[in-house]
Order: C-alpha cells, then sequence, then structure tokens
C-alpha cells in the first residue's frame, strides 16, 4: 500500500493561507451583494415617497375643488372669461368677445391631449371659423384637464390648458389661434406632451409676443384650469347619456349636440336650425 507522504508545514500555512483568503473573498463578495441590493431598495423606496408625494399633492390640489358648483371667487380667472369660466370668440376672434345677442352660442369643452377633441377640431374648426366670422355663433373655449394621467406624470393637459387660459388673459387676440395651434401639433396619448418650452415656442409662433409667451411656464391659471375641470365633473348638464362627463362636450345655446358631429356639415345644420 502507498501512502502518501505528509505535507511539510510550509505547505500546510500555505494551504491554510489560501483557504482564508478565499473565505475572506467570498465574505467581501457577499458584503458587496448586500450593499448593492441595500441602495437599490433604497432607490427603489424613495422613488416610490416621491411618487406618493407627487400624487398626494395633485390629489389634494384636485379635492379642494371637487363637487364645486363654481370656480371660487379667490381663483384668479383669465380676464376675457365668462361666468362659467370660458373663453368667448366673437365675429373678430379676439378672446373675450361675442358675436352679438342674436348669435348661437356655441361652447366646446375640450382637452389638448384628448384625440378626439383633435378629430372634433379636423373636422369642425373651419365651420366653426366661418359662422363665427359671419356672426352667427359666438364660440366658447372650455379648456379642461382630464388627461394628466396619460401624460407620463408631465401633467399635459393641466399645463397646455392654462397656457391656453394665460394667453387668452395676456394676449387675447393670439389666443384663438394659440388654441388652433395646439390641435395642429397635438401630442399623442401616453407620452409626456409638448414640454413648456414648446408651447412657448408655439405661442411665439402665432403672433404672442416674447415676453408674455416666456410667462406660461409660471403656471398662473393652474388653479383656474384645476377648479374649471372640477366644476365641469359636477354638472349634470354635462353628463352624457351613460351618466358621466368626457371632452369633447358641445353645447348649443346650452343644450348638448343631437347630431353626430363626425360627420362634416352635421354640426353646421345644427347651429343653422338653432338660428332659425
Amino acid at each position: 500500500m502507498v501512502t502518501k507522504p505528509p505535507q511539510s508545514p510550509k505547505a500546510d500555512r500555505r494551504e491554510a493561507a489560501r483557504a482564508q483568503a478565499l473565505k475572506l473573498q467570498q465574505e467581501q463578495l457577499r458584503r458587496e451583494k448586500r450593499t448593492r441590493i441595500t441602495i437599490l431598495a433604497s432607490v427603489v423606496a424613495g422613488l416610490i415617497v416621491v411618487g406618493l408625494v407627487a400624487f398626494f399633492i395633485l390629489q389634494s390640489q384636485e379635492d379642494d375643488f371637487a363637487g364645486a358648483q363654481s370656480i371660487p371667487a379667490d381663483v384668479e380667472q383669465p380676464a376675457t372669461a365668462n361666468a362659467e369660466g370660458g373663453v368667448t370668440f366673437g365675429v373678430d376672434g379676439v378672446a373675450g368677445t361675442t358675436s352679438g345677442d342674436d348669435a348661437v352660442n356655441v361652447d366646446v369643452y375640450l382637452d389638448y391631449m384628448c384625440p378626439i377633441c383633435g378629430q372634433f377640431e379636423d373636422t369642425n374648426q373651419q365651420a366653426l371659423d366661418e359662422l363665427r366670422e359671419a356672426g352667427d355663433i359666438t364660440l366658447t373655449v372650455h379648456a379642461i384637464s382630464i388627461l394628466d394621467r396619460v401624460s407620463q406624470g408631465s401633467a399635459y393637459s393641466t399645463r397646455s390648458a392654462q397656457a391656453f387660459a394665460f394667453i387668452a388673459d395676456r394676449a387675447p387676440e393670439q389666443a384663438l389661434a394659440f388654441n388652433e395651434a395646439l390641435f395642429a401639433q397635438q401630442p399623442t396619448e401616453n407620452t409626456a406632451g409638448l414640454t413648456d418650452d414648446q408651447l412657448v415656442s408655439i405661442a411665439e409662433s402665432v403672433g404672442v409676443p416674447t415676453d408674455v409667451a416666456a410667462q406660461i411656464p409660471d403656471l398662473t391659471f393652474k388653479q383656474f384650469v384645476q377648479a374649471k375641470t372640477q366644476v365641469a365633473l359636477a354638472d349634470p348638464d354635462l353628463k352624457n347619456a351613460q351618466g358621466s362627463f368626457g371632452t369633447p362636450t358641445i353645447l348649443i345655446d346650452g343644450a348638448p349636440i343631437t347630431s353626430n358631429w363626425t360627420v362634416p356639415g352635421n354640426l353646421t345644420a345644427e347651429i343653422q336650425a338653432a338660428k332659425g
């Protein structure tokens, strides 16, 4: 029987040293793994906290106006808005004007992120402009925000609606063109929408003075938009047959339209019938 010669004390020490080094290396790897997991968990928790804080801040702001029957008196409104907070446009297309007592009142509730609102604009904008310029209608635009949830956290519906309100207040001659330009460059749902800089650029492109356009990111009329949105959601006269409110909602002399506006000419015919 062949026996293995015993290792020398020096070889034993080398073997023990290698085993100890391997043990230390494994412990270091475990510590590093635990550290990475801890850091990742902290980052995720931090993001969750930030998201929850933002959600509750937005929710609390909306709750301030939930169920409101009218916009509170202490909320700043555009000077060109009517009693319901809608911005009127008469023959000359300037915000805050009307086409006279004989004109039919056409109210359009819209959200600048709403694709169906974009379809409504594509189908009926030219006809409404012609009717308004002829003095047949006073057009009232109600820009609200019900689709912030589909703009990846950027609150695009609120930002664009308040931008319209701001332009209507500070540059009324360009407000209608700004409204139409927002739909001409409408972003799709589930995107972040247009940036503040892009909104400023669009305002400048329709003739809004640079110093006025530059103030759009200040969100001067954010509370106005939030309050107006809650008033619209609570208004029983704006609810559809299913008992809910959505955009676009179109009224003729205060009553919801009955025609199918997706067919060109139908809305015009209903307006002309109302005019008699």
